[in-house]
């Protein structure tokens, strides 16, 4: 049980730290849990999904006062309004599409192979996007118009595909369609809330019957730690994206994706 525990700390504390940038937090776990041991188990697979809730409850204790500012402002705030249908348009395909494939996201798509593969891949690709002259057209992400909510919500799909990059998906694709760097992030913070809850509550949904006080508390360990860290990374990480951009993040994918095929390729 100690040992359960300290893995539990562990891959909350990764959750926490990879889970708003774009390296992918499910990935991560997924390698390191394939590594210890902890996810060739089935609760070690829901165990990646019900510590996301430490992250969200991180981003509303920090955004809590915007957030309440835009529910007051629903009923005479037109603006407020606008930009809540548009979080909704955002997270309507991953709600679909997430509860239609649940099973071979599961089933088939939490393979260290493709999580390695797709880190990677998107290493790349975020280098490449890194490196392009863009002129944004949105420095807020409360402006952008209702069909790029949407277009972004159909990206963030690809992250169900672990490995991929929930953050890294509707980041790089808000760039695209005209935001700056800045606000693409924070976007993507606001997303993260509806879109994590939704997988934490079905997930919790579909695996009620794993809930043993034994892995209630390993849920909680990891949920502390995944908060605490989180916390951290959400009130640091606008301001870095700002200064540096995404290059670190996309050599850290490649490097730590490489290490895992090699890992795998030996037998580890």
């Amino acid at each position: 049980m100690l040992f359960d525990l300290l893995k539990a700390t562990m891959l909350g504390i990764i959750e926490g730290l990879t889970e708003f940038i774009p390296v992918s937090s499910t990935g991560h776990l997924l390698l390191v849990g394939h590594f210890f041991g902890f996810a060739d188990e089935d609760f070690g697979k829901t165990f990646t999904v019900l510590i996301q809730l430490g992250a969200i409850l991180a981003i509303l204790s920090i955004y809590f006062t915007r957030l309440v500012h835009i529910a007051l402002g629903l009923v005479s705030d037109s603006h407020a309004r606008r930009f809540v249908i548009g979080v909704l348009l955002a997270f309507l395909p991953a709600a679909v599409v997430g509860a239609a494939a649940h099973g071979i996201i599961k089933g088939v798509l939490f393979n260290p192979w493709i999580v390695c593969i797709s880190l990677i891949v998107g290493g790349i690709v975020l280098m490449w996007v890194d490196m392009l002259d863009f002129k944004p057209r949105y420095n807020d992400a409360t402006t952008f118009s209702l069909p790029m909510y949407f277009v972004i919500g159909v990206f963030q799909c690809l992250a169900m595909i672990p490995g991929v990059s929930r953050s890294g998906s509707t980041i790089v694709s808000a760039m695209f369609l005209g935001a700056n760097k800045r606000s693409a992030a924070e976007f993507s913070f606001y997303l993260a809330m509806p879109t994590m809850a939704g997988a934490f509550a079905y997930d919790l949904y579909k695996n009620t019957g794993q809930m043993s006080f034994g892995n209630i508390v390993i849920v909680a360990v990891g949920f502390i730690a995944s908060f605490i860290a989180g916390w951290f990374v959400v009130k640091g990480l606008l301001e870095y994206v700002s200064r540096h951009g995404f290059a670190l993040f996309a050599w850290w994918r490649i490097a730590v994706g490489s290490l895992g095929i090699i890992a795998l390729a030996l037998g580890l």
